[in-house]
């Protein structure tokens, strides 16, 4: 996995140019202005995304196995490093949501207003060229700062060797030496990801639809309140994001308090079980609200519940960035494993419930009359077996007689 994470960036810059300027490349191919469907740029942007979730997950398994590696077999360390690894992907997201917020970013590069891209088009447009330049920059300070100890023959003979191993081939291997501690994990960690999507994917439409009482195809009245929503939905975000990066950073106490990361992991669960299912309640208060006093806005009672139901979430989204990876290292390692590819194991874990979520929410929402509470009760009654899966069923983290720093973590 590690071969591959080095042209990660270069994939990542090349995903956000096609997604940032995708109305502007299907304008050249042929989409018409008057049309509101532009088939072309959503197919640049489609392929764009496609590659920008690729090159996420090539760099974040390497990331975290290197924040295994550097641990040294301490378990304690592993905890704390994905920890801060959560606390930092919390500060690039609220970095991101106030970059987009600001209505006039587009005036740092005026030649991102185009006859295809107008000025809300322009915005992301420059945040997606701030990013390239980050990334730039990131990438030209790690490669000029970071010394690497150069491979022996015998080692690069090893790799070698290694290569020659079909892709397929070495994930099969790898599910055949999992121990038991791991394919629980695996278990956990997918109906984890199951409960999370469907809020993760309609946070916002929900925010529109159903707490603004807006439509995307509706009225202009419909629309804006709809658009309304959604910022407020972005709103919600940053708080979300907030929540994260302050409680990343007390998981290691917090653990201790409640018997283990184990018991963490199941508590916070039943936080989101508990928040999804809460959806349901604050979506029918305010369709009662609505049915006395027309279409209009959500009072702030409603909306200040809706939104502290995105800043709670930010809590079990810090157990879910962090313990789930560093239980996999510590499993890892006590077995002898390789770090690498036991991570990327466990994103299997996650990205084939996003796909089951992407294929599942559609059809059981039109099964149940439209909008999102469908999939979001699901969600909630996975993330209560997810909860008690992982108190009853996930083993403790095996103790450590020796805390040794020079014992160093295979790869």
């Amino acid at each position: 996995m590690e071969d591959y994470s080095g042209c990660s960036p270069c994939c990542v810059a090349g995903a956000v140019f096609l997604i940032g300027f995708a109305k502007d490349i299907g304008h050249k191919a042929g989409d018409s202005l008057d049309k509101s469907t532009k088939p072309r740029a959503v197919a640049v942007f489609v392929t764009g995304f496609w590659i920008l979730d690729v090159a996420n997950n090539m760099l974040q398994g390497p990331c975290r196995a290197l924040l295994a590696d550097l641990s040294a077999n301490n378990h304690k360390r592993m905890r704390v490093a994905n920890g801060w690894f959560s606390f930092f992907m919390a500060v690039g997201n609220v970095l991101g949501y106030a970059a987009g917020s600001y209505s006039n970013l587009h005036k740092i590069f005026p030649f991102t207003v185009t006859t295809a891209c107008d000025v809300y088009c322009a915005n992301l447009k420059t945040c997606f060229i701030i990013d390239i330049l980050f990334l730039l920059l990131v990438t030209i300070t790690a490669i000029s700062c970071v010394k690497e100890t150069p491979l022996s023959k015998e080692v690069m003979k090893q790799e070698e060797e290694k290569a020659s191993t079909p892709l397929v081939g070495e994930l099969l291997t790898a599910f055949k030496t999992l121990k038991k501690p791991m394919w629980i994990l695996l278990l956990v960690t997918c109906l984890n990801w199951i409960a999370w999507f469907p809020f993760l994917l309609y946070d916002t439409d929900w925010m529109g639809r159903e707490i603004y009482g807006g439509h995307v195809d509706g009225n202009d009245n419909q629309q804006k309140l709809y658009d309304n929503g959604v910022r407020a939905g972005a709103l919600g975000l940053m708080i979300n994001s907030i929540v994260l990066g302050f409680a990343s950073l007390g998981l290691e106490n917090i653990g201790r308090l409640v018997g283990g990361v184990k018991n963490l992991w199941g508590g916070v669960n039943f936080i989101l079980a508990a928040c999804l299912a809460s959806t349901v309640w604050i979506t029918k208060v305010v369709e009662a609200w609505r049915d006395t006093h027309g279409l209009l806005a959500p009072p702030s009672n409603i909306k200040g519940s809706a939104l502290a139901v995105f800043g709670l979430l930010g809590i079990p989204l810090s157990v879910t960035f962090s313990i789930p990876f560093a239980l996999a290292s510590i499993y890892c390692s006590a077995s002898g494993g390789g770090q690498g590819l036991a991570l990327g194991v466990l994103n299997m874990a996650i990205v084939i419930p996003q796909m089951f979520i992407s294929v599942v929410s559609g059809p059981l929402d039109e099964a149940f009359g439209g909008g999102n509470l469908p999939a979001f009760v699901l969600g909630s009654i996975v993330a209560a077996i997810s909860a008690v899966l992982a108190i009853v069923a996930l083993p403790n983290p095996p103790k450590q007689v020796s805390l040794n720093p020079a014992m160093a973590g295979g790869h």
